[in-house]
């Protein structure tokens, strides 16, 4: 057996989670349910501080989530949101920001 083969193979980091709302966004006729969250890039981050979206500062969200949203999010519709479904939808943009070491300890807390 060669030493690659005794590797732990890492996965690769998912690049969208999808969301469901527990209140669903309504927009016009449509009704939205569920929100998938694509991992940002750099660029989608810029104006806000990384610490104010890693502790769910509303205002960073508001900035970050309608560029990072399909269906994309309105900067209104996310203020509107209820905020059960902003903690789902900040704690799933959060979880992006890792990295992989600090996701594989959440994931596998030592005893």
């Amino acid at each position: 057996m060669s030493d690659k083969a005794k590797e732990p193979t890492q996965q690769p980091q998912q690049q969208f989670e999808k969301v469901t709302l527990d209140t669903p966004v309504k927009r016009g006729e449509e009704v939205i349910k569920v929100i998938t969250i694509r991992k940002p890039r750099s660029g989608e981050l810029r104006g806000v501080a990384l610490t104010d979206v890693l502790q769910m500062d509303v205002n960073a969200l508001n900035k970050v989530l309608p560029r990072i949203t399909q269906p994309s999010l309105s900067e209104m519709e996310v203020m509107n949101l209820d905020p059960a479904d902003l903690v789902q939808i900040g704690s799933a943009l959060s979880v992006f920001l890792l990295s992989r070491k600090m996701r594989g300890e959440m994931e596998s807390p030592e005893s």
